[in-house]
């Protein structure tokens, strides 16, 4: 089955370190919290939360990114593992998802896709924009 999802993303944590071998590279481990702007339910049903954790190593703005999302439904939960890459003239991150363990009604599911992360309105806020394939078992 496919997806198509859009979530208000949400900083609640942050931690952001120089690193000091060359101008402008950070090493930046970020929690967020989500909420869905575009969701309809699934095998699961509605959703209730949604957070991630991520580790970022930039040089100006641009580099590598990879974590964890943990996302919980009435009747189950996903969890998926993302890699990616952060462009810093665009400001706009992509990469892909997979899942690696769910639970409940959602228990033994595959799934995998990409996604985009772009600013929101305020500082602290970003827009995620996931696509995806899933297999029930």
């Amino acid at each position: 089955m496919k997806r198509k999802d859009k979530y208000l993303l949400r900083v609640t944590k942050i931690e952001e370190l120089q690193v000091h071998d060359t101008p402008g590279h950070t090493l930046t481990l970020t929690e967020m919290e989500g909420e869905p702007i575009e969701y309809e339910p699934g095998l699961a049903g509605e959703f209730v939360t949604r957070r991630s954790v991520t580790f970022h190593d930039r040089r100006r703005g641009s580099g590598p990114m990879e974590g964890y999302v943990m996302a919980y439904f009435q009747e189950g939960s996903a969890y998926s593992r993302f890699e990616g890459q952060r462009d810093g003239k665009t400001k706009v991150s992509a990469g892909t998802w997979k899942t690696y363990h769910s639970t409940g009604k959602l228990a033994g599911i595959k799934g995998e896709g990409t996604f985009r992360v772009t600013a929101g309105e305020r500082w602290n806020e970003y827009i995620l924009e996931l696509e995806g394939e899933y297999e029930a078992a």
